[in-house]
């Protein structure tokens, strides 16, 4: 996998958005933060300036108290709080306490979610996708528990018994038991 790096325009972009924000967070007024540029670079805009000369403000900006943070949202997939989406979070999180879905996180929901409709996130989904990833996560539900039952009512034997058995859906298990 090859990562591509960022275009020193990409890069002098960020730059400028979080020296503006500086500005802001400092409570700088014009006048004050042309002057703040113009005595770090020689220059009253941003615009002008090459990256190097964006670096020495966003140097100036963090010896005058600006840190810089990321956004609270970063990395976070806002859940939506529609009834559909909180039926298909609902079914998600039954699969995974039945063992049917290992992870049972946000990401891997929207992952499954583009797999069946196309559309990445839960609140995006239209009305007539959500019902149908709801359908068939119920389904999926129903197998499982059907499994589930399957498996149950072919293990529970008392006795001796060594022999083989075969279940409903033609699986054939040998069990070996012997109890006193």
């Amino acid at each position: 996998m090859t990562q591509t790096t960022p275009k020193p325009y990409d890069k002098k972009k960020k730059l400028v958005e979080l020296i503006h924000i500086g500005k802001s967070k400092l409570c700088l007024d014009d006048e004050t933060y042309r002057t703040l540029l113009e005595t770090t670079t020689g220059k009253t805009s941003t615009k002008e300036m090459t990256l190097g000369e964006l670096n020495k403000v966003m140097t100036r900006l963090k010896q005058l108290g600006f840190t810089p943070t990321a956004p609270k949202s970063a990395g976070k997939i806002k859940q939506d709080k529609d009834p559909q989406a909180k039926l298909i979070r609902h079914l998600w999180l039954t699969l995974h306490n039945l063992g049917a879905v290992k992870d049972p996180s946000e990401k891997a929901l929207c992952a499954y979610v583009k797999r069946q409709t196309g559309i990445d996130l839960l609140a995006w989904l239209p009305s007539h996708k959500a019902s149908t990833v709801i359908e068939s996560l119920k389904k999926w539900v129903e197998r499982v528990e059907k499994q589930a039952k399957t498996t149950e009512s072919t293990t529970h034997i008392h006795g001796d018994f060594t022999g083989i058995i075969a279940g409903k859906n033609s699986t054939v298990v040998q069990i070996n038991i012997n109890q006193p």
